[in-house]
């Protein structure tokens, strides 16, 4: 029995969190779980970082499982990783997490389950004939700790508020599956000129393996302009490019610039979740991360 039940690595990109995650899976008997939004993607490859060689031969999951265009989302994701979790479990083996996108990971730190509620037509033919008024009483009733007061100015919002909170509260009993996860969570810090110099260097790689003709081959395959811009910087950029709005070397210069951009709200968000409460193990990024990792592990298999 350990004090955790699975390991969490994050960092800002280009941090060397997939490299971490191998090395502890190794260690530990472990298997990884992606919780890249995009990577879940078949073909988005270069421009999502998926690089599957890295894994060698550590099993992972999340990665390749839906096609571009499919609407992956929060309640996917929640679903896919409770699964991947309980498989991993179920044979003896160490769940390692590796982030990630803020929002994926936080729905699991969190420990809550998110359901998706669809529209109840019935619901808002009963809701249409109640007064404002009567609409806020209803959704205080239903969240009496209700903390989003925007909610309650527009009607539109106030009535999507009490179907989202009759949702919750009719699926509570199936919501409650969540597993007692107990996350020994790792965050890479580098220094910021380094990350800077490691993002840059990264992207000229990315370039150089054929990011362009990557994004050209899936707008080919059927791929919309809109759905490549949804799926995040480097694929927005370059679809940019393609169209014959930015020459190449602008989009490489725009598009680096929004990856150093993207690194410095990825270290705001990582300090926030660290104010709410979350318990994170830094590591230097330019010292032995594995080592510092793994006497962070050992300390908390003492404790027992």
């Amino acid at each position: 029995m350990s004090a955790f039940n699975m390991l969490v690595v994050l960092g800002s990109t280009a941090s060397g969190k997939t490299k971490l995650a191998v090395e502890l899976a190794k260690m530990l008997n472990g298997e990884i779980i992606s919780a890249d939004s995009r990577q879940v993607y078949r073909g988005l490859d270069i421009g999502s970082g998926k690089d599957l060689d890295e894994y060698q031969d550590i099993k992972h999951h999340l990665i390749d499982i839906v096609d571009p265009g499919y609407e992956y989302n929060i309640f996917d994701f929640q679903q896919h990783v409770i699964d991947a979790y309980e498989k991993i479990s179920q044979q003896n083996k160490l769940a390692i997490m590796a982030g990630g996108s803020a929002l994926y990971v936080d729905s699991i730190l969190k420990g809550y389950r998110l359901i998706e509620v669809p529209e109840n037509t019935e619901l808002r033919a009963s809701l249409a004939t109640l007064s404002h008024e009567q609409l806020t009483q209803k959704l205080t009733q239903l969240k009496p700790n209700l903390h989003n007061t925007t909610d309650l100015i527009e009607r539109d919002r106030l009535v999507r508020a009490i179907e989202i909170a009759q949702g919750e509260q009719d699926a509570h009993d199936q919501i409650n599956d969540f597993p007692a996860l107990k996350p020994l969570v790792f965050a890479i810090k580098w220094p910021r000129e380094v990350i800077r110099q490691r993002i840059t260097e990264r992207l000229k790689v990315r370039m150089e393996q054929g990011l362009i003709e990557e994004v050209q081959q899936l707008h080919a395959q059927g791929v919309s302009w809109e759905t490549l811009y949804f799926y995040g910087l480097e694929y927005r950029f370059i679809a940019q490019h393609l169209q014959g709005q930015l020459t190449k070397n602008d989009c490489f210069q725009k598009l680096n610039s929004a990856i150093h951009q993207f690194s410095k709200k990825q270290d705001t968000w990582l300090r926030r979740l660290e104010r709410n409460g979350t318990k994170i193990h830094w590591l230097d990024g330019d010292k032995d991360v594995l080592a510092q990792a793994m006497r962070v592990v050992a300390n908390y298999n003492k404790q027992l």
